[in-house]
């Protein structure tokens, strides 16, 4: 009998630690939330998420919950979209505000290929149809080996910017830009490699950086997007002291070798969690992802959880 009890205290005590290592469902979101690749900035007025799709779809929330179809970024498509995609349908967008005006870059492109380009947008508001076209900041061929899309900005301690992107190809790629015009820097050319996969097809994409502490994290969509209920994507992170890497995972595996310890994954009807962007709110981080609802058809919708931060330096959601 004590052996029994022993036994089931074991066993109660497991299944206490699994919900407490749970997967969170996404918090609550109501209204207009079928998006794919959403960023979002609070702003004087509330909150405006942008998204792939529509000249970059916009939705404006005023408590976080409830969100409201409110247009595009653009009003009308920049010409030059058409070398890329020739639906001008323009993709992830990453929204900032930086020395009094809003920044976004956004991708041109078309599925599977990586004839692409990379588009900055500014706006003295951050509203839905105030954005200013500003042209290309980077771009790739077929003949190039990596993928000019999913961009994301990282400001870092000492005030350089640096633009990460990529997807597919060989994985994640780092550019500076000169902070006066938001493109890229002409002093330096380099091309950063910050992370990638030995297994084709090399399936890492959409990378956000932010700085924490003493290091640098990059987060990334690992997997198979854009598939409904047959999605596999997933938000793995690593981290460094340096915001061109290396950058490693819990177990010290570097993120250019596969690396990359997971923050979120398909579980319950979350299917394909992935496509995130962070934001700095007033009660904390925040991961704003898209995932496929698998309790609606597979329906593309919003996401967004807080993140914690544990003791050895690690975000999770919650």
């Amino acid at each position: 009998m004590r052996r029994l009890s022993r036994l089931i205290a074991a066993a109660s005590t497991l299944a206490l630690l699994g919900a407490a290592f749970a997967y969170p469902n996404p918090g609550r979101v109501t209204g207009d939330v079928v998006v794919h690749d959403p960023t979002m900035i609070r702003t004087s007025t509330g909150y405006v998420l942008y998204s792939t799709h529509g000249y970059l779809e916009a939705r404006t929330s005023p408590d976080r919950i409830t969100f409201t179809r409110a247009g595009n970024a653009f009003r009308s498509p920049p010409s030059w979209w058409r070398t890329y995609s020739s639906g001008n349908d323009p993709w992830a967008p990453d929204i900032s505000q930086q020395g009094g005006r809003y920044l976004m870059y956004y991708a041109v492109s078309s599925f599977g290929s990586n004839n692409s380009a990379i588009g900055l947008a500014t706006s003295s508001t951050g509203q839905p149809g105030t954005w200013s076209d500003q042209g290309i900041v980077y771009a790739t061929t077929t003949s190039n080996d990596h993928n000019a899309i999913d961009p994301n900005l990282l400001v870092d301690a000492s005030g350089r910017w640096w633009l990460s992107f990529g997807s597919y190809w060989t994985g994640i790629r780092m550019i500076r830009l000169n902070p006066s015009t938001g493109k890229r820097l002409s002093s330096d050319q380099t091309l950063y490699h910050l992370a990638t996969r030995p297994d084709a097809p090399y399936a890492v994409e959409a990378p956000d950086i932010v700085r924490h502490g003493g290091h640098y994290y990059l987060f990334a969509s690992y997997d198979r997007c854009c598939a409904g209920t047959s999605s596999t994507y997933k938000v793995k992170v690593g981290r460094s002291t340096s915001p061109t890497g290396p950058y490693t995972d819990r177990s010290g595996r570097s993120m250019l070798s596969g690396g990359g310890t997971l923050v979120l994954e398909t579980h319950d009807r979350v299917i394909g969690p992935g496509g995130q962007s962070v934001l700095s709110d007033v009660d904390g981080d925040l991961l704003v992802y898209h995932y496929y609802d698998g309790a609606d058809n597979g329906t593309p919708k919003l996401g967004i959880n807080l993140i914690g931060w544990d003791s050895a330096g690690w975000p999770y959601v919650y």
